[in-house]
């Protein structure tokens, strides 16, 4: 066996090691006390977690840890991984997701330093230097009727694209007549990235784009969306 067959990515601990169909390297130490699972999903825990976690973040897709517990930011990073890859937005590593988690496509932006919407595939891109810095899986505007006691009409939940900035921010609970949005900032009328506790694969939202309660969280700790920054919706 040639250094060529090795995936020389893969984190080794201990000298023993035994190398598996396709190239992925076990190794016989603690760490690795099985071979790679079919399947991982939320609430699993182990070596083979953390090098999921492992993968996605220097993919820059965000999760909170890389601990090895397949937690919920876990989750929204595989989601978000998912979309890109133009697969199945379960949130579940399955065979097809462990191809693209060990060949991951981190998408580039439109612009150099923006907060990117990207309403096709489902994800935020907070642009840095012309280059992905992290990416975040959302839910934007899923194009239905509803009634708006506000304006006492019938609206179409849509995200709007074009150019904006972030004006308004409400740090904590916002009671909005359509819904409870956490740490929301808005960028368009009421129409803002904001915390909820359940972001799909798919369109959900009344026209706002959901994050996840830790994700917007980390956002604010690490003033990734200050007032007056551009985001571009498209």
């Amino acid at each position: 066996m040639t250094a060529i067959d090795i995936d020389r990515r893969t984190l080794v601990r201990g000298a023993a090691a035994t190398t598996l169909a396709g190239g992925l390297l076990v190794t016989a130490g603690e760490d690795a006390r099985a071979a790679r699972p079919r399947l991982l999903n939320e609430g699993d825990r182990g070596w083979w977690v953390q090098n999921v976690q492992r993968r996605l973040k220097s993919a820059n897709y965000w999760l909170r840890y890389t601990n090895g517990v397949y937690d919920d930011t876990t989750q929204q990073a595989v989601m978000a991984l998912q979309k890109v890859h133009g697969l199945s937005r379960d949130g579940i590593v399955g065979p097809s997701t462990w191809s693209a988690i060990y060949d991951p496509i981190t998408p580039r932006p439109r612009t150099a330093s923006y907060w990117e919407i990207d309403l096709d595939r489902q994800i935020i891109i907070d642009a840095s230097y012309g280059w992905g810095k992290w990416i975040f899986n959302t839910s934007t505007g899923n194009g239905e009727r509803y009634w708006s006691s506000q304006s006492g009409r019938y609206l179409t939940a849509v995200t709007p694209r074009g150019r904006y900035r972030f004006f308004r921010e409400v740090n904590g609970m916002r009671h909005a007549p359509l819904g409870r949005l956490w740490r929301p900032k808005y960028f368009n009328g009421g129409i803002a990235i904001h915390g909820a506790p359940s972001i799909p694969g798919y369109p959900a939202s009344h026209g706002c784009a959901r994050m996840s309660n830790k994700a917007i969280n980390w956002v604010w700790w690490k003033g990734r969306a200050p007032m007056g920054r551009s985001v571009y919706v498209y």
